[in-house]
């Protein structure tokens, strides 16, 4: 069912939420069965398997909305993140670091469910405070 231009920013908060708790068996209440990410068709499930794969390298991962625009059916959104990733993060040696970056997220509805991502993470801020540090 479609969202109301008022409900598109309650809708996402709880979508945020349902990540945020890792309440993986929610997740089809806010994403769409043949969800694409980045032009990638992913499917809910291979969806899911990504963002489980992002919280085990980031156990501290949470999903933070400082900006939301709304232009149904797209809903816009810059993410911030503050955590301590292991490892590498998108081809940056992080290794348990604290970093603070931004998302920047354009999100497509379809029936009221999430149906296209497309994604621009600011890596060069990442990298910047690793080289500071």
């Amino acid at each position: 069912m479609p969202l109301a231009a008022t409900e598109f920013g309650s809708h996402y908060q709880a979508y945020l939420d349902c990540l945020n708790r890792q309440a993986w068996a929610e997740l089809g209440r806010y994403v769409d069965e043949a969800v694409e990410h980045n032009g990638r068709p992913l499917g809910l499930a291979g969806y899911q398997a990504m963002l489980e794969g992002d919280h085990a390298a980031i156990p501290d991962l949470h999903f933070t909305a400082h900006l939301l625009v709304v232009e149904a059916p797209w809903l816009v959104a810059q993410l911030d993140f503050d955590c301590t990733p292991h490892g590498e993060l998108f081809g940056v040696a992080v290794n348990g670091r604290r970093v603070r970056f931004s998302e920047h997220v354009f999100y497509r509805f379809e029936n009221g469910r999430i149906r296209e991502v497309r994604s621009v993470i600011d890596t060069a801020a990442i990298a910047a405070q690793l080289a500071d540090g």
